[in-house]
């Protein structure tokens, strides 16, 4: 499948999408969890919650959290869940660093470890998850073909993987103001905010090339998972995924 999201790139076309992104996130590091609150009006911890109920039922008591960033999924799936570990693997150490000062603050650093790392080539043995999660994430790999064969690799059998996605609406009538929103509102208070010109103009834009649906199945499917499923919250603004390994 041609996914259109791998070609869009946070600056240029010069330089490999995964240092990119590295860098984006980065910069906007210190306004990430401010402009998250903001860009959804909270709507964003609800989706987080509800994704971990989902996953609640499995019991995990080893899991992965992909693409991190500030821990935010990583703390709600140790608060909630008790897992015997949590792990959280990101590209930019600067959202790393503030995870981690999150996580200490909330005494949760015994169970959550961070660190830094390609998520297209994890340094994690094979069969190793219970659960593997990736809230906001998988729009920004540069082969998410790649990302999902490795999550795969990683999940023991029987293991479940959950995504959290950014999507377009499908209703008609909320998709005229979701596009206003996104391409207009949010650039505009990302540049006063995080300065970071280019950032909240990218963001729109891989939200809208990203495979959804149907053609976000696809792939996992392709990559080996079974079970294949989604849930559209929130007007379709939000999309969860799910599925296991066999």
């Amino acid at each position: 499948m041609d996914v259109k999201a791998e070609k869009i790139n946070p600056y240029d076309n010069d330089r490999c999408k995964t240092e990119q992104v590295k860098e984006m996130f980065d910069s906007i590091a210190p306004a990430y969890d401010f402009m998250n609150r903001a860009m959804t009006f909270g709507v964003d911890k609800r989706w987080r919650a509800k994704a971990v109920k989902m996953i609640s039922r499995h019991f995990p008591a080893e899991i992965l959290d992909v693409a991190t960033g500030t821990g935010d999924l990583a703390m709600l799936l140790a608060r909630k869940l008790h897992p015997h570990s949590v792990t959280g693997i990101d590209l930019s150490e600067g959202m790393i660093s503030v995870g981690r000062r999150k996580i200490a603050g909330a005494g949760l650093s015994h169970v959550i470890t961070l660190m830094s790392g390609d998520c297209l080539a994890m340094p994690f043995d094979s069969d190793r998850f219970d659960c593997v999660t990736v809230a906001y994430g998988v729009r920004n790999f540069e082969h998410l073909d790649v990302g999902y064969r490795e999550m795969l690799r990683v999940l023991r059998p029987g293991g479940i993987i959950c995504v959290i996605e950014l999507s377009t609406p499908v209703s008609p009538l909320v998709r005229p103001f979701y596009r206003f929103y996104t391409r207009c509102v949010i650039p505009a208070v990302g540049r006063i905010v995080s300065k970071d010109v280019r950032a909240y103009s990218y963001l729109p834009e891989s939200i809208a090339a990203v495979p959804q649906g149907d053609d976000m199945l696809t792939l996992m499917r392709e990559a080996g998972f079974t079970g294949c499923s989604f849930r559209r919250l929130t007007f379709g603004t939000c999309t969860i995924y799910t599925a296991t390994k066999p």
